[in-house]
């Protein structure tokens, strides 16, 4: 017997210390290389995208992959990789911890044009705003002093 199934996630991380050191110019680079890590993980990425002091990811997880486990390696492999290319000069690394919520195939295709559109977004609502207004329509309780 096989094991089906698909969860899609839409998992959120900001730079350390929430700072805009994510510059445009190297942001698809950036974007390609965490999507061969989903991919070598055999996740499915359906949109990557963000601003200068986050990222979203829309990916559905593959079984046996466990979502932390995940997310450590891309945090980790991809500070290495900007490091190594000197994609960002003043990135410092990510922030500890992230969000990840869980969406149905009814939604995926809402989920990626928000993804897709975050510049534009971002200039009605800052990153702290939308990080915490994600949490709270997903009903994620969460303390505000270890947000940001």
């Amino acid at each position: 017997m096989h094991t089906y199934l698909k969860i899609i996630y839409h998992v959120v991380f900001h730079t350390r210390n929430n700072r805009k050191t994510i510059q445009k110019e190297g942001k698809e680079k950036l974007y390609k290389y965490i999507y061969g890590i989903l991919n070598n993980k055999d996740c499915h990425c359906y949109q990557i995208g963000g601003t200068e002091d986050h990222i979203h990811l829309a990916f559905s997880l593959f079984p046996s992959v466990a979502l932390s486990d995940l997310i450590h390696d891309i945090k980790l492999m991809s500070t290495r990789y900007i490091k190594k290319e000197i994609l960002f000069v003043n990135f410092n690394g990510w922030q500890s911890g992230y969000a990840a919520i869980t969406h149905n195939e009814d939604s995926l295709n809402t989920l990626i044009e928000y993804i897709k559109n975050q510049e534009s977004h971002h200039l009605k609502e800052n990153s702290k705003m939308e990080y915490i207004r994600h949490l709270q329509e997903a009903k994620i309780s969460f303390d505000k002093k270890y947000l940001f």
